[in-house]
């Protein structure tokens, strides 16, 4: 997670607030489902949804957001799982479709096993948004003009590319952030990288729903 002022101005950018549907996809530890639900409150909502894809982790990843949701204060939350494509029936209409370093993954092997592509991930969220809605895309920047192509070997994808991706469904750019940016990331290593873990450049994206 990061430091207090950039989750408070992450969540501002997100426009995540009292009273919202939220859809943390690909929640990992649940950190972020957790902290929705602490803003979204009694009346709103957070669908905490693992794509099936992932579910035979060893972390079982199902079973931890199920455990998340039984916590005390967490009747907003609920463990959804099922294939990427298949979000749109599992969940319900949101306000806002977070999803945090993971929008390369839909250009991975793993993710496409089971018919997922990005084409088809973006339109279901375009169709589980409310109009209005926001989509909001964190992810690690790949260098200019790779494209998707460090994906599957980096887990980076070009901002550029996940632009033209998210908008061919529909959706509109409403703002992007450089909080997360890091203009010392070399971009040409992997995430996981002890000289870069932690601190890769990172790029915000907001896209809403017509």
């Amino acid at each position: 997670m990061y430091d207090q002022s950039k989750l408070s101005e992450l969540i501002r950018f997100a426009r995540v607030n009292a009273g919202s549907t939220v859809i943390d996809v690909y929640p990992g530890n649940g950190d972020w489902t957790r902290l929705f639900s602490d803003i979204v409150g009694p009346e709103g909502r957070v669908d905490s949804f693992v794509p099936a894809e992932v579910a035979h982790f060893k972390n079982d990843p199902v079973g931890l957001m199920r455990t998340l949701a039984k916590e005390t204060g967490r009747e907003n939350v609920e463990a959804v799982s099922a294939d990427l494509v298949a979000m749109s029936e599992a969940t319900q209409p949101a306000d806002v479709l977070w999803l945090h370093l993971f929008y390369h993954d839909l250009h991975t092997a793993l993710m496409q096993a089971r018919g997922a592509t990005a084409a088809r991930f973006n339109r279901a969220v375009y169709e589980r948004l409310k109009p209005g809605g926001s989509y909001v895309v964190v992810d690690h920047a790949a260098a200019v003009g790779t494209g998707t192509s460090a994906a599957q070997s980096l887990h980076r994808i070009e901002p550029a590319s996940v632009r033209k991706e998210v908008e061919a469904a529909g959706f509109v750019l409403d703002a992007e952030s450089t909080l997360l940016a890091n203009e010392d990331d070399p971009h040409v290593i992997k995430v996981f990288d002890p000289a870069i873990k932690g601190k890769t450049d990172r790029f915000a994206y907001r896209f809403v729903r017509p």
